[in-house]
């Protein structure tokens, strides 16, 4: 292999390794890759100085192969990926770890082991590339069927990167992080029955599932875990207009890691699979939280929430509602849910036609 600066490159040529921003460690364009005027584009975009390229064309030989494979979405090429199956391979195993530790600790065999437990997901989140290529791994990790286990390892995980997107010190951000995994204990309080329901829940059964947060800050008021912790678990559901639960209050009476975990918990409920439905298009999720989002959450965190994680999308493929496939190439700060989409050689500025939207990440 060979390294070839950018301005040098020509289609045809091959990737000899995955290239990530300099920045943020996005993953950008995958190894195997065989470039063409778009990719080098990419690269371009992304000031990308130089990449390792194949040097000798028998690659050639695999083009077909390899055609095919860069005809799937960019989530389809991901997966198959060695670095995303390390990712799914470690994830998997922080969830089976919080499920083992937590259900002793609820059968009363032994404390929560606060340590234990966020160490596994602080040494994944060090393997990833960045807050974006971390957002990468988890929008193709979307279709767990679980209500609470890998809901909590997500939630700590997206805990961990908001905190660090408000550049808060290092002992907060594990404390976020530690919040954000613990968040949803109560609902391991909660029948089984309820809680995997396929079907709409009853006023009955509902009222049954907002006792989650009293019920996991009862099993963890006596513990030594940090205050703040506790008051997450007390408080994720409480909202700025006090129209949250279990305690309806608001603004500063909600504990700011409760605020901030409140806002990993809803964006990543909406975005997973549940057994009543697949997951929602995350641009839905980022349209609901521009429009009521001010309102119910800390408007500093919202603010950051959204404008980082919606970047998270930019040079992705998209289809519209009318059915048109493109590429995210401009994030409207107005309106960011509504970027500009460049499906072939037209442009769409989503904030200038209501009609369309997002519908799926492809």
């Amino acid at each position: 292999m060979k390294r070839v600066i950018t301005k040098k490159l020509e289609p045809g040529m091959v990737l000899a390794d995955n290239v990530y921003t300099y920045d943020s460690g996005q993953l950008i364009l995958i190894k195997g890759t065989v470039l063409n005027d778009k990719a080098i584009t990419k690269l371009i975009f992304y000031s990308i100085i130089n990449v390792l390229i194949e040097d000798d064309v028998e690659q050639a030989k695999e083009a077909e192969e390899i055609a095919e494979v860069q005809s799937q979405s960019y989530g389809e090429r991901l997966r198959q990926t060695q670095e995303f199956q390390a990712f799914k391979k470690e994830f998997e195993g922080c969830a089976e770890n919080f499920k083992q530790v937590i259900d002793s600790a609820i059968a009363g065999k032994n404390n929560i082991d606060v340590v234990e437990l966020t160490t596994p997901i602080n040494e994944l989140m060090k393997k990833g590339r960045g807050p974006n290529n971390i957002f990468d791994m988890l929008h193709n990790l979307r279709n767990y069927d679980d209500a609470t286990y890998t809901h909590c390892i997500n939630v700590a995980m997206i805990s961990n990167i908001l905190a660090q997107w408000l550049k808060w010190d290092p002992k907060d951000i594990e404390l976020a992080t530690q919040a954000g995994l613990l968040h949803d204990i109560g609902k391991l309080l909660i029948p089984t029955e309820i809680i995997t329901k396929p079907a709409k829940l009853t006023n009955d059964e509902f009222s049954i599932i907002k006792t989650h947060p009293t019920q996991g800050y009862s099993l963890v008021k006596n513990s030594d875990l940090n205050v703040h912790v506790k008051n997450a678990i007390l408080m994720h559901h409480e909202r700025c207009d006090g129209s949250g639960y279990p305690l309806g209050i608001k603004g500063n009476q909600i504990d700011d890691f409760a605020k901030l975990v409140a806002i990993a918990d809803v964006y990543d409920a909406m975005t997973s699979a549940r057994v009543y439905r697949g997951p929602l298009c995350p641009f839905m999720a980022i349209s609901t939280f521009e429009n009521e989002g001010f309102q119910r959450y800390d408007a500093e965190m919202i603010l950051t929430f959204l404008s980082n994680i919606v970047h998270t999308y930019l040079l992705n493929s998209v289809r519209l509602n009318n059915g048109k496939v493109g590429e995210i190439i401009f994030i409207n700060r107005e309106y960011l849910s509504r970027p500009t989409i460049k499906c072939g050689d037209e442009y769409i500025d989503l904030s200038a036609t209501p009609g369309l939207f997002i519908q799926e990440v492809v």
